[in-house]
């Protein structure tokens, strides 16, 4: 059973970190961001769309009585 240390995680969390991570261009973020954004544009809207027509519903609803 393998002792545990606290030196010895940072030394091989630092390993993993380095050698075996692939971390993402500047250009692969520029991309993802704005997907991202993009998406949460697109959601926002249909999110406000439905809250408009959802609104205008109940008020009619509700004019009724």
């Amino acid at each position: 059973m393998a002792k545990f240390s606290i030196s010895n995680y940072f030394k091989e969390s630092y390993e993993e970190w380095m050698h075996k991570v692939s971390w993402p261009t500047w250009s692969e973020l520029q991309n993802s961001a704005i997907v991202v954004s993009v998406a949460s544009l697109i959601i926002a809207i249909v999110v406000y769309l439905m809250d408009i027509s959802f609104s205008s519903v109940l008020e009619r609803f509700y004019g009724l009585f």
